[in-house]
């Protein structure tokens, strides 16, 4: 069961916050109403909430929306579940079921005087309705230049391509970029890339003309922390390399999952499913089912960055 956090203005108690959110700690969110004054400055739809902000002890963390798309059923989108069951899934989370409602939502965090953001979006040559990141992340108050850092979870397209522009140049020049060696270690491996789709070759050409070239480029391995108060969690299946992340202040704890699931409703609710985009199912199956039960027992709030807006919010067992 997921339980999204409430849009309503409010601030809680440190004992409401460990009951509510799962977080130890005072915990702020930001009024969706003036998330939707500064959507209509940017001429977004101002019904669709563009930005969400609250604290994680001392870290701000800032959930801005990139996009989103409503995919048509296809008969592979989930390996092994029929179009029917998916229908009655995403009728029971209570969202549209002609078709699966699928968000681009990116993590940000204020971590002291370190601006960071964990993926980069689709970039302006994305999915249709996508590519918004760059718009909404000024109306939150900072702008791709006040960015000092990007963690990378994985190199799949909607999560690099806000990186560059159509020729391959830098849109984060002056930030350090942070991600798994082993990730760009299996996309610059010519003996196991060669042997991919057609249609994902000239994914693997772009990772080799930029990520694997460019100097602000640092790798990391193990969980040892990237930056203070940020720690890497082996998170693969969805891609050899895919890592999430924990974010710690005082006994407050947030975990970036990313794509440890695809939409909520579908996947939350039956990690047993196989999305088309895990590379290998059954290890995403597996590492999904723990991440949950370490979100539960832990007591560890968290983000998905497929599950729509505020693509935020605590797990707890139903059944």
């Amino acid at each position: 069961m997921f339980n999204n956090v409430s849009r309503r203005s409010f601030v809680v108690s440190a004992a409401a916050a460990g009951a509510a959110f799962g977080l130890n700690g005072r915990v702020e969110f930001l009024p969706s109403a003036l998330a939707q004054d500064a959507a209509r400055e940017t001429g977004l739809n101002p019904r669709k909430l563009q930005f969400y902000k609250f604290k994680v002890g001392d870290i701000e963390v800032t959930q801005i929306l990139d996009g989103e798309v409503i995919r048509p059923h296809a008969e592979n989108f989930v390996r092994n579940a029929t179009i029917e069951e998916r229908q009655k899934a995403l009728a029971a989370g209570g969202v549209i079921t002609d078709g699966v409602p699928v968000g681009f939502t990116v993590t940000t965090a204020k971590i002291g005087d370190r601006r960071v953001i964990f993926d980069a979006g689709n970039g302006a040559a994305g999915l249709p309705a996508s590519g918004r990141l760059t718009a909404n992340m000024k109306a939150a108050g900072f702008e791709q230049k006040d960015v000092t850092h990007v963690v990378l979870t994985h190199f799949h397209p909607d999560h690099i391509f806000g990186l560059m522009d159509k020729d391959n140049q830098q849109l984060y020049p002056n930030a350090e970029i942070i991600l798994p060696a082993a990730e760009l270690n299996f996309w610059t491996d010519e003996g196991r890339t060669s042997k991919l789709p057609a249609g994902v070759q000239g994914l693997v050409k772009r990772i080799n003309s930029t990520l694997a070239k460019w100097s602000n480029v640092r790798r990391f391995e193990g969980d040892a922390e990237v930056l203070p108060g940020v720690k890497p969690v082996a998170t693969y299946g969805h891609t050899p390399g895919h890592t999430s992340f924990l974010l710690n202040s005082g006994a407050a704890q947030f975990m970036v999952l990313a794509d440890v699931t695809n939409v909520k409703e579908l996947f939350l609710r039956n990690p047993g499913w196989h999305v088309v985009f895990d590379m290998d199912p059954k290890a995403a199956e597996a590492t999904r089912r723990a991440i949950f039960d370490r979100a539960i027992a832990d007591k560890i709030a968290v983000s998905g960055y497929h599950w729509g807006m505020p693509g935020c919010g605590t797990i707890s067992k139903d059944g």
